[in-house]
């Protein structure tokens, strides 16, 4: 019995250092104030605050409950350990075991302690030079991640999307919620971000006659959402807000007002374009939330402690691929920060992109 409590011992030392870095308790905190907010009648006057509410809720109750239940299955076995006898022993150690494991599945946890880890993410899929062929590449993009998101329990809610003349897209953009069912209940941020830069594909061209090689590219931008001002505050003088007609379907149907909304952040000249069927408000609202995210993604790519740091045209843009998918005249999906690699590109277009997010959250 020594043995196993000698084992117990260090589970529970190794559980605490991390149940500390992960600031379960906080968090476990936060849930209670939570909870309390959104027993209150009052907070239902205003919808939009109480769906936020529950949102957030929900999430930190999933990342805080798999730690609860293991604290009180390692206090359970202290307590047993101390009155247990030899006949035990064997079950005793098959239940340390399985709590080993599960510790080890839930430490993943560590690998998101990123600011926005625990965020929702924008995904925004632009194609590149190449015409239809960049443009197909990009929605073969848009079909992996979606499939992606969907197999982890995630939810793509649909901003925007621009489609192809002939084929594919030109741009898709879509707000990614939730918590990941395989990476420890992690953000779509956290778990999204590996995904960030260009990606290049070689392959046989379906729109060539002559059937030649083709190299496309494609950007896919991951951002963190953030909804609170004071989290990136932007100084409302360094914004350009430009309105304009959004395109409509056609016909009776055809949006005639000037809701289409252009922000433009001059410091960075970064730009910002929402036009949907929304209302003016709500585009400017989603254009604002976006260009949030992209101040900060530049913020960490440039190691800038505020916004007044930030330096025009050196955030990732198409620059060098992150990703090379080639399928002609072999098969392979390479990442070039990590050196992870596969010869099935079938799966990882079908959104089997997991290798690649591990290798990148191992870095």
């Amino acid at each position: 019995m020594q043995e196993l409590k000698k084992k117990l011992e260090a589970l529970a030392g190794e559980f605490w250092k991390v149940y500390e870095k992960l600031k379960i308790s906080e968090k476990l905190e936060l849930v209670n104030e939570l909870e309390r907010e959104v027993a209150e009648p009052e907070i239902w006057r205003d919808v939009n605050v109480a769906k936020e509410k529950n949102q957030e809720l929900a999430k930190l109750s999933d990342e805080v409950q798999p730690w609860m239940v293991l604290k009180t299955q390692i206090e359970d076995m202290e307590e047993l350990l101390k009155m247990a006898d030899e006949s035990l022993k064997v079950e005793m150690g098959e239940q340390i075991a399985a709590m080993e494991e599960k510790l080890v599945e839930l430490k993943k946890a560590l690998r998101f302690t990123g600011p926005y880890d625990g965020s929702d993410a924008i995904l925004r899929i632009t194609s590149g030079a190449g015409g239809t062929e960049a443009m197909d590449w990009a929605g073969m993009l848009e079909r992996m991640y979606l499939r992606f998101i969907d197999r982890e329990g995630l939810k793509a809610v649909l901003i925007e999307r621009v489609e192809g003349e002939e084929a594919g897209i030109k741009t898709a953009v879509y707000e990614v919620t939730g918590a990941a069912k395989d990476y420890s209940g992690a953000g779509a941020y956290g778990v999204l971000k590996s995904e960030h830069g260009v990606h290049r594909l070689v392959r046989l061209s379906p729109f060539n006659a002559n059937n030649l090689r083709q190299t496309s590219f494609a950007l896919v931008e991951i951002l963190p959402v953030i909804k609170v001002d004071t989290e990136v505050a932007i100084d409302e003088k360094d914004l350009r807000i430009d309105v304009y007609h959004s395109g409509g379907h056609g016909g009776q149907g055809v949006n005639t007002t000037d809701s289409a909304v252009r922000i433009t952040h001059l410091p960075t000249n970064t730009v910002v374009a929402i036009q949907n069927e929304r209302s003016q408000h709500q585009n400017k609202e989603k254009a604002m939330e976006i260009l949030r995210g992209k101040l900060a993604q530049m913020q960490m790519e440039q190691h800038a402690t505020s916004l007044s740091e930030l330096r025009a045209g050196e955030s990732a843009g198409w620059g060098q691929q992150v990703r090379n998918y080639v399928m002609q005249p072999y098969r392979l999906v390479k990442d070039t920060r990590t050196g992870c690699e596969t010869s099935d590109t079938e799966a990882v277009l079908d959104g089997r992109v997991d290798e690649f997010i591990d290798a990148y959250l191992e870095l």
